[in-house]
């Protein structure tokens, strides 16, 4: 994607639905690739909700034992407040700073990870064969897990939108930083999540939490401050996957509806997008589930069509196994509780 963003002379495609109508065609580009990444961005905005305010929970219940336990709805509400003011923020050339942020505190929340868990050592009765109990369970689980690591490698949903903030010239087109971006980017993403995987499993085997910090306790000043670093993270990244989505809904509304651009529009339609990520991520708060869920419906065919089969497949079995997981989980919930 970063080499066809100016593979046309004279023409860069800024969007991802542009490069999907120089493909498919003007109507049915957009129709093929629009649903696909608003399912994209609003799932990975409702994930980091849910997200973020079970990390301030956690980062709350750690430091303060002998506290009143406060609901999760209300620190969902709490971690989505930073987000009606940073939504007003222009573009995704002015949250760069709060990117680089959400990026190194990536690094650092996941090495404490790993190694509070190395340190916290192999649990007594450790069991590492499958959680599920039947074949089917097995079989879902797997479905279910192939989604979210379909979700865990998915910039590229928002690749065009970043390198279009690139100065470009013939001499020294955008691809140059663009690609040494992209190599970093996913070495970062490789060290935070593969020494998670591998210690946090070999310590805890099948009962490790589907977020490895709400496994830890100890020591706690440092899980909390890895809870507030995951805090941080997703704040930035919230941004980075909302910002084409207001853009989206800008241009629709100015373009096709006729409103005039102004500052009431931009601060209604991002308060609005905000609020009903808010509402969604309190009713729904279960986070292996969704990463399932969305990671197949939406990443798989954004990312994988390049491979058409293995996309297919992954978007058709991903979705069934992130759906059995929320179904379980909702057994047990309380909706706003």
């Amino acid at each position: 994607m970063v080499e066809m963003h100016e593979m046309v002379p004279g023409r860069r495609f800024d969007r991802y639905h542009e490069l999907g109508q120089y493909a498919f065609g003007e109507k049915l580009g957009l129709y093929i690739v629009v649903p696909q990444q608003l399912v994209v961005e609003v799932g990975v905005n409702i994930v980091y909700m849910v997200t973020g305010g079970k990390s301030l929970k956690k980062f709350h219940d750690t430091v303060c034992e002998d506290c009143k336990n406060i609901k999760l709805t209300y620190f969902i509400m709490i971690f989505s407040s930073v987000h009606f003011v940073l939504s007003h923020l222009p573009n995704l050339d002015s949250i760069s700073g709060v990117s680089l942020a959400a990026a190194v505190m990536s690094l650092s929340y996941s090495t404490i990870a790993w190694a509070a868990s190395a340190h916290k050592g192999v649990q007594e009765n450790v069991q590492y064969g499958y959680r599920a109990k039947t074949v089917a369970g097995t079989v879902l689980g797997f479905f279910s897990a192939l989604g979210d690591v379909a979700f865990a490698y998915a910039g590229h949903n928002v690749v065009l939108e970043i390198q279009a903030i690139i100065p470009s010239t013939p001499e020294k087109p955008s691809k140059g930083p663009m690609w040494k971006g992209v190599v970093v980017a996913y070495i970062i993403v490789a060290l935070c999540y593969f020494p998670v995987a591998l210690i946090g499993y070999w310590m805890f085997g099948n009962e490790v939490e589907d977020n490895i910090l709400i496994s830890l306790n100890n020591p706690k000043w440092l899980i909390a401050l890895a809870n507030m670093f995951v805090v941080i993270h997703v704040i930035g990244s919230y941004q980075i996957y909302a910002m084409p989505v207001f853009d989206m809904i800008e241009s629709l509304m100015v373009k096709k509806l006729n409103f005039p651009p102004s500052i009431i529009l931009r601060f209604v339609v991002r308060n609005v997008y905000v609020a009903f990520t808010m509402f969604v991520a309190i009713a729904f708060p279960f986070f292996g589930g969704l990463l399932g869920f969305f990671g197949g419906f939406a990443f798989a065919p954004t990312t994988y069509f390049v491979c058409i089969v293995f996309g297919v497949c992954l978007m058709i079995l991903s979705p069934i196994g992130g759906l059995r997981q929320i179904i379980i989980d909702a057994k047990t919930y309380k909706f706003y509780s």
